[in-house]
C-alpha cells in the first residue's frame, strides 16, 4: 500500500512538472522544443562512413551482386518461358498435397486471374525473386538459430540484432543495399532476405528448446552420438516448428519484394501498383493489388498446409508410388499442359484480345461513389481531422476557432476546460480510482496542448518512471536511454508525430477490434465471417490496403489513418477472442454453477482472466501500427516515416537510417512496456 501511495505520488508529481512547464514555457524555451544547437551531428558522420565504406568495399559487394543476378535473371527467363499452364498446373498439384482439393481449386482460379487481367510476366518476376530469396532466407535463419541454441554468448547477440531487423523500417535499409549493391533485381533479393531471415532464426530457436526431454534422453540411451542427437533426433522433432518459420520467412519475403520494387527496376507487379497508386488510377491499382494479394495469399496457404502436415505410420508403410504420387501427378500434368502448350497457341501465351481489364468501369464506379457520397466522406473526414486527430497533435488551444468549431475558445472555456478534467480525476480518486484520476489529468493536458507541444523532457522522466514501475530499473534506464537517442539526434518533433498518428490507430483498432474480438467469442457465426476477413487482412501486401482509402479519401493524414487500423486490427480481434475462448474449463464452470449470468461471466471472470493474452494483442496491434504507418507516408504523413523516404529519395544514408532506428526504438520501447505489464498480470492470476 505504501509502495502504491508513493508511486501515485511520484506520477501526480510528473504531472504537475508537465503543466508547469507547459505554462510556464513557449516553444523556444529549450525544455519544451530541444534546441538545434545541442543536436549531435551523426547524420554527416554516418553518411562519411558510409562513404568510405562504399569506396573501400564496394568493389566486393557489386561483384557479390552480379553473382547473385545470375540466378535472379535465369529464374526470370525460366518462368517467362514457361508456359502458363505448367506453372498452374504444378501450383495446383502442389496445393492438392499441401491442403486438399479446395486449396488447389482457389490456387488455379488465383493463377487464372493473373492471366485474364495480363498481368502473368509482372507476376512471374516477382515470384522469381521469392523462389530465389526464400531458400536463402531459410538456410541463414537456420544456421543462425542452430548457433543461437549452441551458444548462449550467440543468442544475446542474436536476439538484439533480430529486434532491431524486423523493427527499423525496410525502407531504412534499402538505402544502405541501394549503395552497395547499385540499382537493379539484387536490391530487391538482398532486402527480402534480411527482412525474412529472423522469423526463421525465432522458430529454430523455439523448435529445438521444445523438444521434449523424454525423445533426448531416449536418443542418448540409444547411443547417439551428439551429431547423430542433433540430426536424427531433435531436428526431426523440432520440424514441425522450423516449417512455421519457413512459412513466416515466405511471407516476409514475398511483403519485402513488393517494397523493394521500388527502387529494384524490374518490371514486377510490386512497380505496377506502386506507379498506378501515383497516378490516382483506382482500377489499375486495385487489378494489380489483387495480384499481389492472391499471390501472397497462394504461398501463404501452401507453405502453412505442409508445415501442419504430419506423417503418419500407414503413409511410411504404402508403397512407393503412394507416398510419391504427387510428384509423379505433378510431373505428369507439367508434361501433359506442356505437350499441349506447343499446338495450342493460347496456351503458350493468353492473346491480348482475351484480356479482361475492368479498370475503366471500376474508375467509372468510384467516381460515382464519391460523387454520390461526397457530402458524408467529407463530413467523415473534418470531424477526424478537426475534433480527434487535430486536438491530440497540436491541442484544443490550437484547434478551437470560429472556422474549425464554430466558436472561439475564450479564457472563460478554457477554465470550464481544466475545472472539469480536475474535478473528473478528483472524482475518480475519491472512489479509489487513483491510476485512472491520473491518466485523466494527463490526458487532459495532453488534450489541451497536443501531443507534439509537450515537453521533451518531462516525457523522457515519464517514460524512465513507466519503465521503472513495470520492469524495475534497468527498463527504466534503458527507455530513458533509447529515446534520449531520438532526442540526441534531432528527430524529436518527427517522433512525436508518428507517435500521434500511431497512438489513434492503435487506440481505435485494440477498441473496435477488441469489441469485435468479445463478439466473436462469444458467437461462432461472428467468429466464422471475421476469419477469412482477417486472414485476407492478414496475408494483404502492405501497399493494397492503402489503396482504396487514398482514392476514396485522397491522400492525407485521415487516409494514413484508416489504412493503419485495417491493418492493425487484426491482431486485436484474433488475440482477444483467442484468449477468451481458451480459458480453464474448470473456472469457466464453477463461475457457472455459483449462478454468473452470461454478462457477468464474461465481464467478472472471462476478461480478468484474458486479460494477459489481450495485452499481447495490444503489443503485436502497437507493432502492426508502426510497420504500417511507414507504408502510410507514401501517401503525405508527416514523422519519421517520411524522414525514411526523404532520405531514401535523397541517397542521404544518415537520415535515413536515424529515422528508421528512432521508429526502431518506439516499437522496441513499447513492445518491452506491454510484455513486462502483461508478464506482470499473467503472475497476478498464477
Amino acid at each position: 500500500m505504501a509502495a502504491d501511495s508513493s508511486r501515485n505520488l511520484v506520477w501526480l508529481g510528473l504531472i504537475g512538472l508537465l503543466l508547469l512547464a507547459q505554462l510556464a514555457g513557449s516553444q523556444s524555451d529549450w525544455f519544451l522544443s530541444y534546441p538545434a544547437a545541442w543536436v549531435l551531428p551523426l547524420t554527416p558522420m554516418l553518411n562519411a562512413a558510409m562513404d568510405w565504406f562504399v569506396e573501400v568495399a564496394g568493389w566486393f559487394f557489386r561483384g557479390l551482386s552480379d553473382i547473385l543476378a545470375i540466378p535472379v535473371s535465369g529464374v526470370q527467363q525460366f518462368l517467362q518461358w514457361l508456359p502458363w499452364p505448367v506453372v498452374v498446373a504444378v501450383t495446383a498439384v502442389l496445393s492438392w498435397a499441401a491442403s486438399g482439393w479446395k486449396l488447389a481449386l482457389f490456387s488455379t482460379l488465383a493463377l487464372l486471374y493473373m492471366v485474364v487481367v495480363g498481368y502473368w510476366p509482372e507476376s512471374m518476376n516477382s515470384l522469381s525473386l521469392v523462389i530465389i530469396s526464400v531458400p536463402l532466407a531459410i538456410a541463414v535463419g537456420f544456421a543462425f538459430g542452430v548457433w543461437g541454441f549452441r551458444s548462449d554468448r550467440a543468442e544475446k547477440l542474436i536476439q538484439p540484432t533480430l529486434d532491431m531487423l524486423q523493427t527499423i523500417p525496410a525502407f531504412a535499409y534499402l538505402l544502405p543495399i541501394l549503395l552497395l549493391f547499385g540499382f537493379g533485381p539484387v536490391v530487391g533479393l538482398i532486402a527480402s532476405l534480411l527482412f525474412a531471415f529472423p522469423p526463421m532464426v525465432r522458430n529454430t530457436l523455439l523448435g529445438l528448446r521444445n523438444v521434449p526431454e523424454e525423445i533426448i534422453e531416449s536418443g542418448l540411451m540409444s547411443g547417439a552420438t551428439p551429431r547423430q542427437l542433433f540430426w536424427q533426433v531433435r531436428l526431426p522433432s523440432a520440424s514441425r516448428q522450423l516449417l512455421l518459420g519457413a512459412n513466416q520467412s515466405t511471407m516476409a519475403a514475398v511483403s519485402m519484394v513488393i517494397i523493394a520494387s521500388i527502387i529494384g527496376g524490374t518490371a514486377d507487379i510490386g512497380w505496377e501498383v506502386l506507379s498506378r497508386i501515383r497516378k490516382a488510377q483506382f482500377g489499375e491499382s486495385i487489378l494489380a493489388g489483387i495480384v499481389i494479394a492472391l499471390l501472397a495469399m497462394v504461398i501463404d496457404r501452401i507453405t502453412y498446409g505442409f508445415a501442419g502436415k504430419e506423417s503418419s505410420d500407414e503413409e511410411l508403410s504404402d508403397s512407393y508410388f503412394h507416398r510419391h504420387r504427387y510428384l509423379v501427378i505433378g510431373v505428369a500434368a507439367a508434361a501433359v499442359t506442356f505437350m499441349l502448350s506447343a499446338v495450342i497457341p493460347a496456351l503458350r501465351e493468353w492473346p491480348q484480345e482475351w484480356v479482361v481489364y475492368p479498370a475503366d468501369p471500376m474508375n467509372q464506379w468510384l467516381e460515382n461513389f464519391i460523387l454520390n457520397w461526397s457530402e458524408i466522406i467529407g463530413a467523415l473526414k473534418t470531424f477526424a481531422f478537426f475534433y480527434i486527430m487535430l486536438p491530440v497533435r497540436v491541442g484544443l488551444v490550437d484547434t478551437i476557432s470560429p472556422y474549425s468549431w464554430g466558436f472561439e475558445f475564450t479564457t472563460a472555456l478554457r477554465f470550464g476546460y481544466g475545472l472539469a478534467i480536475v474535478l473528473l480525476a478528483a472524482w475518480n480518486a475519491w472512489r479509489g480510482r487513483v491510476t485512472l484520476a491520473l491518466a485523466i489529468l494527463f490526458f487532459g493536458i495532453l488534450i489541451y496542448f497536443g501531443l507534439t507541444k509537450l515537453s521533451w523532457l518531462v516525457l523522457l522522466m515519464m517514460a524512465g518512471a513507466l519503465g521503472y514501475q513495470l520492469g524495475g530499473y534497468k527498463l527504466g534506464l534503458g527507455a530513458v536511454a533509447a529515446l534520449g537517442f531520438i532526442v540526441l539526434t534531432g528527430i524529436w518533433p518527427q517522433a512525436m508525430l508518428s507517435v500521434y498518428l500511431c497512438g489513434i490507430a492503435v487506440v481505435i483498432s485494440f477498441l473496435v477490434g477488441g469489441t469485435i474480438g468479445i463478439m466473436a467469442s462469444e458467437i461462432d457465426l461472428v467468429s466464422r465471417i471475421v476469419r477469412p476477413i482477417n486472414d485476407t487482412l492478414q496475408t494483404m501486401p502492405l501497399f493494397v490496403i492503402l489503396i482504396p482509402f487514398v482514392m476514396i479519401f485522397k491522400i492525407g493524414e485521415f487516409s494514413a489513418l484508416l489504412a493503419v487500423v485495417a491493418y492493425a486490427i487484426v491482431p486485436a480481434i484474433r488475440y482477444t477472442e483467442h484468449g477468451l475462448r481458451n480459458l480453464p474449463a474448470d473456472v469457466i464452470e464453477a463461475s457457472t454453477c455459483m449462478g454468473c449470468t452470461r454478462w457477468q461471466l464474461l465481464t467478472q471472470v472471462k476478461l480478468p482472466l484474458a486479460l494477459p493474452v489481450i495485452m499481447l494483442g495490444l503489443n503485436q496491434t502497437i507493432m502492426y501500427a508502426i510497420a504500417m504507418l511507414v507504408i502510410a507516408a507514401l501517401v503525405g504523413t508527416n514523422g519519421l516515416g517520411q524522414q525514411v523516404y526523404i532520405g531514401l529519395g535523397d541517397g542521404d544514408f544518415g537520415v535515413g537510417i536515424i529515422a528508421g532506428i528512432g521508429m526502431a526504438i518506439i516499437a522496441i520501447v513499447a513492445d518491452r512496456f506491454t510484455q513486462s505489464w502483461s508478464a506482470a498480470r499473467q503472475a497476478a492470476f498464477s
